[in-house]
């Protein structure tokens, strides 16, 4: 009887303890499910007033991943401090977890970082065609860790901030103009002079390669079966490719028209009787 006693004892005292609680974990519930609804609402007024701003896109997407995951750690906060933890406790939970998840997380902390000296120094911005950490591709969005590249095939590449912050990138657009360098290799018999003529010519027949700096086109190597010549020209960044193909096919039909050879490896085979 004394047993059954401590049980009816404890089930009083836990239900007591719920129905005391309860409206604390109704009002945390109620507060978290209208706390998120308000951050929806906040983000969307954010990207709102950043797209009425002419600010750089990577600020735009930085600031808004950085006040999303700011606004769910207050609403946290605010849940858990509803549920009864008391804010010195909740300090020192915190300082704790924030310790071991500092220890545990080094690297999120290190790509956290490297996203603020991408937006700080700038090595690259939204949009801009970048080589790094073996990806090659255009910028499209910079988060607080990871920064998205869509490459030439359109995969989405992640690339962490930290390395990206402290390793090689080439921007291909960080200037407004670029420098083709094209290589084409002709006979030994052919006229080098004519060569020289066609190639400058193609280059200025066509308005998308610039006059200044002028073209040039040097012998750059006496090769085994060939003259290698090399073809340098400047163009704006939006007119380099479409330049750069129409000069190697144009070279090739030119070349054709004029007599000059274009060597390509071949293979004599000897037949000996026995």
């Amino acid at each position: 009887m004394d047993q059954l006693g401590n049980y009816k004892r404890h089930i009083e005292e836990a239900l007591t303890w719920f129905y005391d609680f309860l409206p604390n974990l109704i009002t945390a519930v109620l507060l978290l499910v209208f706390g998120l609804w308000i951050i929806r609402i906040i983000n969307r007024l954010v990207r709102r007033f950043f797209e009425r701003k002419d600010y750089d896109e990577a600020l735009e997407s930085f600031l808004q991943s950085f006040i999303k995951m700011g606004l769910k750690f207050l609403l946290f906060v605010l849940v858990v401090t509803q549920l009864g933890v008391k804010s010195s406790s909740l300090v020192a939970m915190v300082g704790a977890a924030g310790l071991a998840v500092g220890l545990a997380l080094q690297g999120s902390l290190s790509n956290f970082a490297g996203g603020v000296l991408i937006l700080l120094f700038k090595p690259f911005r939204v949009g801009d065609f970048i080589a790094a950490q073996g990806v090659e591709g255009t910028v499209k969005e910079i988060n607080i860790f990871t920064t998205k590249i869509n490459t030439f095939g359109n995969q989405v590449a992640i690339v962490p901030n930290g390395k990206l912050s402290n390793e090689n990138i080439v921007n291909f657009n960080g200037e407004e103009t670029r420098r083709d360098k094209i290589q084409v290799g002709i006979g030994y018999g052919s006229d080098i002079r004519k060569a020289k003529e066609i190639l400058l010519e193609i280059c200025q027949e066509d308005i998308r390669i610039l006059p200044t700096p002028a073209p040039e086109v040097f012998v750059a190597e006496l090769a085994d079966s060939s003259v290698n010549l090399s073809l340098r020209f400047w163009a704006k960044n939006e007119n380099f490719w479409p330049a750069h193909f129409h000069v190697m096919e144009t070279l090739k039909a030119r070349f054709d028209a004029a007599g000059i050879e274009i060597p390509f490896p071949q293979r004599d085979v000897h037949l000996v009787g026995k």
